[in-house]
């Protein structure tokens, strides 16, 4: 239950948007955050340390990883579609399972950073920062590689060796 919890905080808050101080935040209506947020990729960090990265989809569905409290493995999670909507003027979530329906508030903090809380608990909140796979792809750098879901993984070398051919049947 608290995993789905920190998931559904995780994915609502990306579905808002990031603020770095209060009072440079723009707070977004739902459907401004939707374009804001909508298919780009976001790493998170949570007021408990619950941290991740993740993508929402335009039909609702976030798919990405979750390290609950910054302890244990990361892991992968992925919520269906339709978990993310907009209800009344809010973006909230509807998990099945859960005894409410938790919205958000978000704030823009910059072009590419948001903070999204559970409205009415503004203690309880994930900052997001956009990120670009390609770039990562290409850096090398520890910290970016730590933020991506192929964390542990080293660069494939290019092999320049031919591979070995199949004898032939009449060899």
């Amino acid at each position: 239950m608290l995993l789905r919890v920190a998931v559904v905080c995780a994915g609502l808050v990306a579905t808002g948007a990031l603020a770095t101080g209060a009072a440079l935040a723009e707070d977004l209506g739902p459907e401004q955050a939707r374009a804001f947020v909508i298919g780009k990729l976001f790493s998170y960090t949570c007021f408990e340390g619950t941290a991740g990265v993740g993508r929402v989809f335009p039909d609702g569905s976030v798919v990405g990883t979750i390290k609950i409290r910054g302890q244990g493995e990361t892991r992968f999670a992925a919520l269906p579609a339709g978990t993310l909507r907009v209800d009344g003027g809010s973006m909230c979530a509807h998990l099945s399972g859960l005894p409410i329906t938790p919205c958000f508030r978000v704030q823009k903090l910059d072009y590419k950073s948001f903070r999204g809380s559970i409205s009415g608990l503004g203690f309880a909140y994930c900052d997001f920062s956009q990120r670009n796979p390609r770039t990562q792809l290409i850096s090398g750098s520890p910290e970016s590689a730590e933020a991506t879901p192929i964390a542990n993984s080293r660069p494939t070398p290019i092999v320049t060796t031919r591979p070995a051919l199949r004898p032939s049947l009449e060899e």
